[in-house]
Formats: structure tokens, sequence, C-alpha cells
């Protein structure tokens, strides 16, 4: 991908992809973005944002609703189907608001109204990092809780996910052909590798890992209806 101008590293770090056919707006949001520390990558239309989706580093992307060739709202859904998952602010013109509400149910962060001003945009984009870092911290979490379930057995996984589904040890002995006593030997192991002195941080670990009681009964009832 060429991005049509770049700015070198900024006081922050933060990177804002901005997408704007008009080539007025590019450039007056990016000396506001400029001068407030960001890292400012601008784009013509969405279809060049689009070449190379793997090439858009993590940021959030400013996008304009209105745009020829693809308007805001289809770049927002190729970008997820791509799966491009970075915030999206779009800006939008009087008049628009009702696509941006349609962006904003389709998983925006925001949406500003042209003319906005310095504060109006960067506190937009500071929501969009935010979520951005939440991810990041929930995707580092997820990774730290996969890799504590990596030494368990499998017998004491099918034990652990019978506790997220929440049964107690004699449903999960017999679910698993099992004695009450072997559940219970099982339990302490699973715990033990966990480094958990209590059930409910045993459980935090797994959800945090995608162990999803609902899910899992899904799967069973599918298994019962078969």
């Amino acid at each position: 991908m060429r991005p049509i101008d770049g700015w070198g590293e900024g006081m922050d770090g933060q990177r804002v992809h901005l997408v704007d056919d008009d080539e007025g707006i590019r450039r007056s949001a990016s000396f506001l973005l400029r001068t407030s520390g960001f890292i400012v990558v601008t784009y013509a239309s969405g279809v060049d944002l689009l070449k190379d989706p793997k090439a858009i580093e993590p940021g959030c992307i400013l996008l304009d609703v209105r745009m020829p060739e693809m308007d805001g709202l289809e770049v927002q859904q190729a970008l997820a189907e791509k799966g491009v998952l970075l915030p999206v602010i779009i800006m939008t013109g009087h008049g628009d608001i009702d696509l941006a509400v349609r962006a904003m149910k389709a998983g925006a962060v925001d949406f500003i109204e042209k003319p906005f001003d310095k504060a109006t945009l960067v506190g937009a984009l500071t929501e969009g990092f935010a979520r951005l870092a939440d991810a990041g911290r929930r995707e580092a979490n997820a990774a730290e809780a996969l890799a504590k379930l990596q030494p368990l057995t499998a017998r004491e996984r099918d034990v652990l996910e019978g506790l997220v589904r929440g049964h107690p040890n004699k449903t999960i002995a017999y679910d698993l052909g099992i004695s009450p006593r072997t559940v219970e030997i099982h339990r302490a192991n699973l715990m033990n590798k966990l480094g958990v002195p209590s059930l409910s941080e045993a459980l935090r670990i797994a959800f945090a890992a995608g162990l999803d009681g609902d899910a899992a009964l899904q799967q069973e009832d599918l298994g019962k209806n078969t």
C-alpha cells in the first residue's frame, strides 16, 4: 500500500489512518493530529486504504462517510471482512447523521461532524485508542491463559470444562464415567498446575482462555440431539 503522505514519529507514537477524498480535510486534519503528537497516514479513498489490508499498521481509522467508489460504510464492512478490526471513527457532513448512526451500529467507535475542532477530533481518537488498548490487553490475557492450560491432561481439561458449565463434582463424574473421588483428584491437580488457590481463580483463567460455559452446553445439547 502506498499512502498519499505520512508524518514521522509523533510524541505519542499513536497512528491514525485518515481516509478522505477531500484534500483540504486531509491537510487540515493531518495538521491538527500531527501537532497533538500522532503519526498520520492519509489516503484519498477507501480503495487506497484497502489495497493491502495486511499492511495496515495498528492504530485508529478516521474515515469519511461520503466518498466516491466506496463510501465509508462499504469501507468499514470491507475492513471487517478482511479481518482488519481496528477502531473506526466516522467523519460526517451535515445531513449524514443517519449514515453515521448506521456506521456506529456496525461497530464504529464514534462520529464527528465537519467542520470539527481539535478537541473533538482528539477526544474521539482517545476513545478509539482506549478500545484498541483494551483489545490488546484481552488478547494478551487470552494468550497467557491458554498457555496456563497447556500443562493440563485431557482428563483435567474435561473436569475444568465441567466446572465452567457450573456442574458439581458428582455431575462431572457421571458425565465422564468416573468416580467423584477421581474428579476431586483431577480438580486438585488442575488447580495446582494453574497455580491458583480457589475455584473462582481457576474459572477466571478458563474464561479468559475462551472456555465458555454456554458454548459448551450448546455442544452438549447438540450431541444429545444427534
